[in-house]
């Protein structure tokens, strides 16, 4: 029987989150599917599937994106694949802000704020909580609330939010998002 992959769906990936990705793959020991970046995506989630079943260990992270697009995109499309794939655990979501206002939002569980803080509130590109409770805005997030997923973290514009997220600082708000979806899914427990 083949091992059910441990993966973590991140919702962008233009060269920004690309560099903060890989950065938080590394410091955890997980794995991040580098080529699985673009703005729009340009893999679909037949062929990302492939790629996470080669990575080396778990979890692996895995960057979609629509480039600003509105409704279901490429990005969309291929996340909707991998998280109704049979031999893939998704962990949880991280949820990530964009210009889009009204048009593309979900709802989320928890976000993390600009300063590392949980917030039951979205929080907009610059990682700034907002007005909606559990709501949030973003360019590739049209379809999550369709999905049976197990967790879903909004933060702001991964490897930027004022440069409170650079990658060359280790990325720390996108590790907290992912280091928060490994310890409520058990991940490290198993």
């Amino acid at each position: 029987m083949e091992k059910r992959r441990k993966v973590i769906l991140i919702t962008d990936g233009d060269e920004y989150a690309k560099r903060a990705v890989e950065v938080v793959a590394k410091e955890i020991g997980g794995r991040c599917i580098s080529t699985s970046f673009g703005n729009p995506s340009n893999h679909s989630g037949s062929e990302i599937v492939q790629l996470i079943k080669k990575a080396k260990c778990d979890p692996v992270l895995v960057m979609f994106d629509d480039s600003g697009f509105i409704g279901e995109g490429a990005g969309e499309i291929a996340l909707k694949y991998i998280a109704k794939h049979p031999h893939l655990d998704v962990l949880g979501v991280i949820a990530v802000a964009s210009r889009t206002r009204r048009e593309e939002w979900t709802k989320i569980d928890v976000a993390i704020d600009q300063d590392g803080e949980l917030t039951p509130y979205g929080v907009d590109k610059y990682g700034i909580p907002e007005m909606d409770i559990g709501r949030m805005n973003g360019d590739t997030v049209y379809s999550l609330d369709e999905l049976n997923l197990p967790l879903v973290v909004g933060i702001g514009d991964i490897g930027k939010m004022g440069k409170k997220d650079d990658y060359e600082k280790g990325a720390p708000i996108t590790r907290k998002a992912v280091e928060y979806i490994l310890e409520r899914s058990g991940f490290h427990a198993k």
